[in-house]
């Protein structure tokens, strides 16, 4: 395989691929399919279909690889249906790479079999989502629409309810700079993100607020954009490295750069894959560095007999093995976590999949928020916006969904409230 990527329509080299995105030899051969990923696969559980396990997917990309397939409407269904939810990377013992596997052969699609759909919804990704006046002004929509939900058809109504009530005015925490309180201990650049401002600003708030009161000094830089995410698990590459590149820029002198969704932090580690020398500074999830201000005494632990639900994120647990520090918050703010699954299968959100794949969506979300009523609790507490959303659609108003760090936070300002009556 040439190390060049070879360019155009009809020029591409002996594997077949013509994206320098695309899967190694040495990736590939990695998989020695043992089969350990199929009961963590969440669409092998659905269907029992070997095309539709992590295994399968790696044996049609070799083939693809090797010239023996091409990219063609099968190649592209069996990957469409996949979540990227990289809980088969947890478990391989060859430490396959499944999640680069996966957005290469996305963008090898999205190369070979342009649509009009297709290629509109990737441009929308990459060029449409980071543009903060329309997401602005689909939020001001989406809150007008939530006003008179009654009067809509239940799909509507259904994806509505998964979000957060919104407001027609949502404050922006970009180009905010918070200085912290008592030892400064570094700077932190944090990712606003392209719909977690407008959304889920309250994730942001305590975020800012926590990380403050650690002693960083918080910067949300103006100039960033979108994490570009989105974009390259649909396959649109070529987008999510100008993203990439963007961001890489707007952080450039910070300590570090933090991102509290999960999405977001899972893909910010791996900018190295698509922006020469990722970030600077090192990139983490807000949990990690909350968790650990709550372990050096920089924030407090609290006392309290509560329990609530704790639903793993796919990109916290899977991605970047990231378990502990978010039950550790919810225990220092004196909740017990009561586990939902021990799998941590996928419930179903994985950005546009409820969209594209609504009723494979629909059954992991309806098994998950099963798991979640088993429990007898009425709080869940996620660190996922994506995740969020799914929960909420499934589970109805009497559900509270929250992040790990307004959970904490929230608690904080309740106890100091009542100091000081």
């Amino acid at each position: 395989m040439p190390s060049q990527p070879v360019q155009g329509d009809t020029a591409r080299d002996v594997s077949g691929w013509i994206t320098d995105f695309r899967p190694t030899k040495d990736e590939l051969d990695a998989c020695v399919h043992c089969g350990l990923c199929l009961p963590h696969c969440p669409t092998f559980r659905l269907t029992g279909n070997e095309a539709a396990s992590p295994r399968g997917r790696i044996t049609a990309m070799r083939a693809v690889n090797e010239g023996v397939l091409t990219v063609d409407e099968d190649f592209e269904e069996m990957l469409g249906f996949c979540l990227g939810c990289r809980a088969c990377e947890a478990v391989c013992p060859g430490l396959v790479p499944y999640g680069r596997l996966f957005e290469g052969a996305r963008a090898e699609i999205a190369a070979q079999r342009p649509t009009l759909v297709g290629s509109a919804r990737r441009r929308a990704l990459g060029r449409l989502l980071p543009l903060r006046r329309l997401v602005g002004s689909a939020t001001t929509m989406a809150g007008l629409l939530q006003k008179v939900d009654g009067l809509l058809p239940n799909p509507l109504r259904k994806r509505l309810g998964g979000l957060r009530t919104l407001s027609a005015n949502p404050q922006s925490s970009l180009g905010r700079i918070v200085e912290p309180e008592g030892t400064p201990v570094g700077t932190v650049g944090l990712l606003s993100g392209c719909v977690m401002d407008p959304w889920f600003g309250g994730v942001h708030e305590a975020s800012i607020a926590l990380l403050s009161r650690a002693g960083y000094r918080v910067v949300v830089p103006r100039s960033q954009t979108c994490c570009g995410a989105l974009a390259a698990h649909d396959g649109a590459a070529e987008e999510a490295r100008r993203l990439a590149a963007v961001n890489q820029r707007a952080f450039a002198g910070v300590d570090v750069v933090v991102a509290d969704a999960a999405g977001c932090s899972a893909h910010l580690a791996d900018y190295d894959h698509f922006v020469d020398g990722g970030f600077d500074a090192p990139t983490r999830d807000i949990t990690v560095v909350i968790a650990e201000a709550i372990a050096d005494g920089r924030l407090p632990r609290m006392e309290g007999n509560e329990s609530v639900a704790y639903q793993d994120p796919c990109h916290l647990r899977h991605a970047q093995r990231i378990t502990e520090e978010p039950r550790s918050i919810v225990r220092a703010a004196g909740y017990e976590a009561v586990e939902i699954d021990p799998d941590g299968i996928c419930c179903g959100a994985a950005g546009l999949y409820t969209l594209l794949r609504p009723v494979a969506a629909d059954e992991l979300g309806k098994r998950k928020a099963d798991q979640v009523r088993a429990t007898g609790m009425t709080t869940v507490v996620s660190a996922n916006p994506g995740c969020e959303m799914q929960l909420r659609s499934h589970l109805g108003d009497s559900y509270r969904i929250v992040h790990p760090v307004e959970l904490y936070h929230d608690r904080l300002v309740s106890h100091a409230n009542a100091g000081t009556r």
